[in-house]
């Protein structure tokens, strides 16, 4: 499997509070990056596997929504992902 229990703590625990820290927006957009960039990478291999690339959607999308909901609550800590991710609106 591709995302372990220790790559979990492992972003948890760099771009949250602590390894722990499985809520704050900033964990989740995390954890949310590195399954797209999974997914993205097998979608260049099989391009028409249509369920996985509906899955890739969905999880845009919900990146996009927290990603929103940071930028409306703290713009610093916003900017502060956005930076440490490398994702341009």
């Amino acid at each position: 499997m591709y995302l372990t229990t220790d790559k979990k703590q492992e972003l948890f625990g760099q771009y949250g509070t602590s390894n722990t820290d499985t809520g704050s927006p900033e964990s989740q957009i995390a954890l949310f990056s590195y399954r797209i960039s999974h997914l993205t990478g097998h979608l260049k291999e099989h391009k028409h596997d249509f369920a996985t690339e509906r899955a890739l959607k969905k999880l845009v999308g919900k990146r996009r929504r927290l990603l929103d909901y940071l930028k409306a609550k703290d713009i610093s800590r916003y900017r502060a992902i956005i930076e440490q991710l490398g994702i341009r609106r």
